[in-house]
């Protein structure tokens, strides 16, 4: 009696169970069921834990700093006694060119060449032709820069039949008429040239002087 007695209490048991389950199956919504176990795995990242990184960075901080960088700095290699120094030296002038290189200039016409010339002032900068008074060509001119820069630039006629150096016309950088009366005197006879120019002809030495309107000189020929 006693054991069919345990059996039923058992058999109740298990159908209130089940019952309570199909019960809670009908009211819960599909989505809100769990078809999976749950999740109770642990994962642990690479690197020290937060409190060991933290102690680890606190020791750095305190630590006292190292010594300071060494600068090494190499010596220069001694020199060479044998080893040529090249030094930029003044370029050298005929005596009296640099203290006036138009005076200078006068001095060769009837004895430069165009080869003379070049020798001295370098390559020429441009040329053009020189016309007699019936209008044919009887020469060159070839301009140069003064290597002085006492002048702006400076132009040499050479004669087309014996290649000698006939006239010379150097342009001043800032002269007036009135430096020209000083440095040469004031025996010039005038000629009104156009744009208001005039041209001055000293009668007692082979020059000529062109000046603008306002008095400044443009150019000096000699010859």
């Amino acid at each position: 009696m006693k054991p069919f007695c345990f059996l039923s209490v058992v058999v109740l048991t298990c159908q209130a169970i089940q019952g309570g389950e199909q019960s809670a199956g009908v009211t819960q919504p599909p989505v809100l069921r769990k078809y999976e176990p749950s999740d109770n795995v642990v994962f642990t990242l690479p690197g020290p834990a937060p409190a060991a990184a933290a102690t680890a960075a606190a020791a750095a901080e305190a630590m006292p700093p190292g010594p300071p960088a060494t600068e090494v700095r190499l010596a220069s290699p001694p020199p060479d006694p044998d080893r040529p120094v090249l030094r930029r030296s003044k370029p050298e002038f005929p005596p009296g060119f640099e203290r006036d290189s138009a005076g200078f200039l006068d001095q060769q016409i009837g004895i430069w060449q165009q080869v003379d010339a070049e020798g001295l002032l370098g390559k020429p900068l441009r040329q053009r032709a020189a016309f007699a008074d019936d209008g044919t060509v009887n020469g060159k001119i070839l301009a140069f820069a003064d290597p002085t820069g006492r002048y702006k630039e400076m132009e040499l006629d050479f004669d087309r039949h014996t290649g000698l150096l006939r006239t010379l016309f150097v342009y001043p950088h800032t002269m007036t008429w009135l430096d020209c009366r000083h440095a040469f005197g004031a025996n010039a006879q005038p000629t009104r040239a156009d744009k208001g120019r005039t041209f001055y002809s000293y009668l007692d030495r082979r020059l000529d002087v062109l000046v603008d309107a306002a008095g400044k000189v443009i150019s000096l020929g000699m010859y």
